[in-house]
């Protein structure tokens, strides 16, 4: 498994994000221009500019016509995934900390920080007609999440009628877009859940989470599944499309790097089974913690993005394939 080593980034990496077929790789940094790459080669296809600040998130929608990335400058900003070109921007009262294109792509969800006596909100907006005009429009719904610890992550539920989203104190929301009310919440992780993925089939959710866990849950009942155990604070966590396994990254605090070498700093990404709990691999390569990782569609690579400021794309070994468990 000889990796890609992609290098477009001057800051730690925040995020990155396949579009559906597989063959771009989106990724965001705490520099202010997110980058797209060919995932076959690692080459850079280019940068989207106008942010201001650290871009926390972005996605990408279902058939790679428009990107969407959510920064600490208060902006949300969509463009033209061709060209590069942003096509809308809104302004939000604080830092713009997730966001995410529906299933349909006719909607897009984010949330915001709380600071500055300013609550984290989570808002769902029309994303049909993006131009000059974008940031004048009401969105469709506005979650403040006043008395409610900030979101931290978010995905959109089955077929665009819920939202579940990850808060700073570990708490799982449901949310119904149609009543604006919390259908469920539940309360498995003791600290932040830095990141939420679903399975292919949008039916499972894995969670990664500060105290040192990762959990899966049905994405429908928020019933908490499976646990996985490390002995540091897990930034990310994704499912294989294709195998019963999932993978963790994560790390201490970027704080304490610098004083911990490589090979002390568990900076591997390491792979669980998904149904046995038990960790059956590690990848070792990043000089600090992870911060992202993605599953190719196909299954057959991952990427990581670490706090280094490179994305690694690592192409599986046959063996790896025909690897099977004993039970």
């Amino acid at each position: 498994m000889k990796p890609l080593m992609l290098h477009g980034h001057e800051r730690s990496i925040t995020q990155i994000k396949y579009n559906r077929d597989g063959d771009l790789l989106f990724s965001s940094a705490k520099d202010n221009h997110p980058c797209v790459w060919y995932s076959v080669n690692g080459e850079r296809l280019g940068t989207y500019e106008g942010h201001q600040g650290v871009v926390w998130a972005i996605d990408v929608d279902w058939e790679t016509k428009r990107f969407m990335s959510g920064a600490g400058d208060n902006m949300l900003m969509i463009w033209d995934v061709q060209t590069g070109k942003a096509l809308g921007k809104i302004e939000a009262k604080t830092s713009v900390r997730t966001c995410n294109f529906s299933y349909s792509g006719n909607m897009a969800l984010y949330s915001t920080d709380s600071t500055m006596g300013n609550p984290s909100e989570i808002f769902i907006i029309d994303v049909r007609t993006v131009d000059s005009s974008f940031s004048e429009n009401d969105p469709i719904l506005r979650i403040p999440l006043t008395n409610a610890p900030k979101a931290t992550s978010m995905v959109w539920g089955n077929l665009d009628e819920v939202v579940i989203s990850g808060h700073d104190n570990g708490d799982l929301a449901q949310w119904d877009l149609r009543t604006g009310k919390k259908n469920n919440l539940v309360s498995e992780h003791a600290k932040s859940i830095n990141d939420m993925q679903l399975s292919k089939d949008g039916a499972l959710l894995i969670t990664a989470s500060k105290d040192c866990t990762a959990k899966l849950f049905n994405a429908e009942t928020l019933e908490c599944l499976k646990t996985y155990k490390t002995e540091r604070p897990v930034n990310s966590a994704a499912i294989s499309p294709i195998m019963d396994h999932v993978v963790l990254g994560g790390g201490q605090d970027a704080m304490d790097v610098t004083t911990t070498s490589t090979r002390v700093g568990k900076f591997d990404a390491r792979f669980f089974h998904l149904v046995f709990e038990e960790e059956f691999a590690r990848v070792k390569g990043h000089f600090g913690p992870i911060n992202s990782l993605a599953f190719h569609p196909d299954g057959k690579t991952y990427a990581s993005g670490g706090e280094d400021g490179y994305v690694r794309l690592n192409q599986f070994d046959q063996s790896y394939f025909d690897f099977k468990f004993d039970y």
